[in-house]
């Protein structure tokens, strides 16, 4: 954790007794129990989607529904946690960050504990809905608070460290769900998950202080906050790096809708290999994450890392369509794995480092940023995720069409918009440790700092 002298200049360096008012110095100096209660947010949505998987089959019977109508209970879910950002992240830059992450996290416990007793599919698609619109209080608010206690290379080496934690959570909540589903029913899944959420809202409420003085907090309602976000997106390289990431993000959601099918129907694989794979890949994307964090960071600029990243995932993800259109003849299962482990390890490359970037340039609209980066991620990615079905299920070529063309637009957001080239100075200066030179920022976010 960095000492208070390596953060900007607008947080404050005393660290009075601790308090729910503390200054971001105060919660900062709390290290690891910040760091891990952070990451336990981050890992609300994919606990709450990926736990739920191996349960589907069993939900269709139990309430006796069609298949098609149960998979509602998954859109249903993602779907909330795109548009709650947008609620949650002005209200965390009007009201400060523990006030909405509280409520959000009692709603997100209740919704989930009813969730365990629904007695028809439309009662379970609407409360998933409700979970998924306040489960996105954790992952909007836990951008913001990286962003109001560190800039520069602390934050992107924070976000390196996030994902170490919250991309824990995709490997082993299906195995969780699976372990459930031998002791219990699919209820059981819902029951877990409400023990989860409490546990975070209890933690929260003791130990995270609030990291957003009340003179750093914007006034306003409705059309103050879309005022606020109009600004941002104004900002040509804030857009630039949300749009990057998010693209980068769809790549990744591509291989994780297609992936059980690609890798069992068309490659044969056992259920057990596919979940080796996905675990393999999973860890590849943390330990490139760590290599970013903390040997790439503060010695490459962080748009040299992510060029590089984004570079990868393209070259990868051209791997892949020439394998699975023929080009190389017949390929295997192996070469295959080998492609999608390298396009996800580099994600470690990509995401921690837009984010970075992209909030580097909000000190005055964390929150508002947060959601933008967050929404624009998950309404992505839920677009291309049913894409990669659209030719039927004897072909893997719309997988890896889609991640192509997903991360050709990353690479063009980033370069055309970002245009890295031209900003060598500001950016080594801000991989130095220093704030970001906010003088330096267009029209678009003086407008959002209005």
């Amino acid at each position: 954790m960095p000492e208070s002298g390596q953060t900007t200049g607008h947080i404050a360096h005393a660290a009075p007794a601790p308090s729910p008012t503390s200054p971001p110095a105060a919660a900062r100096h709390a290290g690891l129990l910040v760091t891990l209660v952070l990451g336990g947010l981050t890992a609300v949505p994919p606990l709450s989607m990926d736990m739920y998987l191996p349960a589907l089959p069993e939900v269709t019977g139990s309430l006796h529904a069609p298949a098609a109508t149960v998979q509602l209970t998954l859109t249903a879910c993602l779907a909330g946690m795109a548009l709650g950002q947008l609620v949650v992240g002005p209200m965390s830059d009007r009201w400060g960050r523990r006030r909405p992450l509280l409520i959000g996290m009692l709603v997100y416990v209740a919704a989930t504990a009813v969730c365990a007793l629904a007695v028809g599919v439309e009662m379970l698609i609407a409360f998933r809905l409700l979970q998924g619109l306040a489960g996105a209080a954790g992952i909007v608010i836990a951008r913001a608070v990286v962003r109001d206690l560190y800039d520069g290379v602390e934050m992107a080496r924070f976000f390196s460290t996030l994902m170490l934690i919250s991309g824990v959570a995709p490997i082993i909540a299906p195995l969780i769900g699976s372990q459930i589903l031998r002791v219990g029913d699919w209820r059981g899944v819902f029951h877990v998950l409400t023990g989860v959420g409490l546990l975070l809202t209890l933690v929260v409420w003791r130990w995270l202080h609030e990291t957003l003085p009340p003179e750093r907090r914007h006034g306003g309602g409705v059309a103050a906050a879309l005022h606020t976000m109009r600004g941002l997106l104004a900002d040509r390289m804030f857009t630039g790096y949300m749009l990057a990431g998010s693209l980068a993000f769809a790549a990744l959601f591509a291989y994780i809708s297609a992936s059980p099918f690609v890798i069992q129907e068309i490659y044969g694989a056992s259920p057990q290999t596919f979940s080796l794979l996905f675990g393999i890949n999973s860890i590849g994307l943390i330990a490139v994450g760590q290599i970013n964090g903390k040997l790439l960071v503060g010695r490459v600029s962080l748009d040299k890392a992510l060029g590089f990243g984004l570079a990868v995932i393209t070259l990868a993800a051209v791997a892949l369509l020439l394998m699975t259109t023929g080009v190389f003849g017949e390929v295997g299962l192996v070469p295959l794995a080998a492609g999608l482990f390298v396009l996800m390890s580099a994600m470690g490359l990509a995401m921690p480092n837009t984010n970075a970037q992209a909030l580097m340039r909000t000190p005055h609209a964390a929150g508002s940023a947060s959601a933008l980066l967050g929404t624009s991620a998950f309404l992505i990615g839920a677009v291309a995720s049913p894409l990669v079905g659209i030719a039927g299920e004897a072909t893997a070529v719309p997988m890896a069409v889609v991640q192509l063309v997903c991360a050709l637009g990353a690479v063009a957001s980033f370069v055309l918009l970002c245009r890295p080239w031209r900003r060598t100075d500001h950016v080594d200066r801000t991989d130095k440790g220093g704030a970001a030179d906010t003088d330096r920022a267009d029209a678009g976010s003086q407008s959002a700092r209005a």
